[in-house]
């Protein structure tokens, strides 16, 4: 798998949930904070304000702009900056296991606004620094002919949660995931020429470090060395690790045991598969070396990890039946 995949595959958890929302003036919503989750708005139709999570000026969105909200801080949105944010009695999110539409207000007069909201769960035990990376608030304002598999995603979610059908219940939360990985590259995408700028948009940006996370990505068990790290990178072996350990923050070599030890978090929590499989999968020979680096990493063998994590999840299963 490439990197923007892995890292939404490993800290995703759960189901994603979306919401179909038509809003009537006057209204004024207020999103609370919800941490361990990301977010996301699209205005499908009409105009809103939005109050962004760091507070400031509201911020006026139209159709086709999307806000995506990736550490879960709260914001409000409103029909006009004036109107009082409500606190919300109830969530469209949390409505619906899976998908839901809604509609807010007294339909009396005017062109009401509609949104496409989407919720994501994520782990924070299995945290990706590139997702530290984005800011509070990522904002794509609509532009005509940009984007258009974004669009597409958009226009094909708002089909399925207007008329579900069969197989609706598989393919909303396959474009749950189309949609946030769009959202991301686009993000990625606009980012300017990196210079001397540091940071995972930097790193991906670079034909020698993007090469190299690739390969640590696409085969975390293979017998990897800075040196041929290196070569993937087409890069002397001191070029590349200066260059790797300015963007990513870690040297390669670290970062390459950190992303097995957090695929194999994954893979414990995730699957009954026996030990010493876990260890092969992510490059190591010995059960015993592998249980010494998960412990130095994670302060617990991986036994008692998945004993942990699973417990939790049944609890949890239990407590939303």
């Amino acid at each position: 798998m490439d990197v923007l995949s892995d890292v939404i595959a490993i800290m995703r958890t759960g189901h994603p949930r979306s919401a179909r929302v038509q809003w009537h003036a006057p209204w004024g919503q207020r999103f609370p904070a919800a941490l361990g989750s990301a977010g996301f708005q699209v205005i499908l139709q009409g105009t809103c304000w939005l109050t962004p999570p760091a507070g400031g000026a509201p911020i006026t969105l139209s159709a086709g702009d999307i806000v995506f909200f990736p550490h879960g801080h709260g914001y409000g949105l409103a029909d006009s900056p004036a109107t009082p944010l409500a606190e919300p009695d109830c969530d469209p999110l949390e409505e619906a296991e899976l998908y839901a539409s809604a509609s807010i207000g007294q339909p009396l007069h005017g062109t009401p606004t509609m949104t496409l909201c989407g919720g994501y769960q994520l782990d924070p035990t299995r945290a990706h620094p590139l997702l530290d990376d984005l800011p509070d608030m990522v904002h794509l304002p609509a532009r005509l002919g940009h984007r258009a598999e974004l669009r597409a995603a958009v226009d094909l979610l708002g089909s399925e949660l207007d008329h579900p059908r069969l197989g609706t219940d598989t393919i909303v939360p396959a474009l749950l995931d189309m949609l946030l990985l769009y959202i991301l590259r686009a993000w990625f995408d606009e980012q300017p020429e990196q210079g001397t700028v540091t940071g995972w948009a930097a790193a991906l940006a670079d034909p020698a470090i993007s090469a190299a996370l690739h390969a640590i990505h696409r085969d975390p068990a293979h017998h990897w060395t800075v040196q041929t790290l290196a070569a993937h990178a087409r890069l002397s072996r001191a070029a590349f690790s200066k260059r790797f350990t300015a963007m990513i923050g870690q040297p390669p070599l670290t970062y390459l045991t950190w992303w097995r030890m957090t695929t194999a978090a994954r893979l414990l929590h995730e699957s009954d598969a026996p030990l010493s499989e876990v260890a092969a999968h992510i490059g190591y020979t010995s059960e015993f070396a592998f249980a010494n680096a998960f412990k130095r990493e994670y302060g617990t063998a991986p036994g008692r990890y998945r004993r942990h994590n699973q417990a939790g999840a049944r609890n949890e299963e239990q407590n939303s039946a």
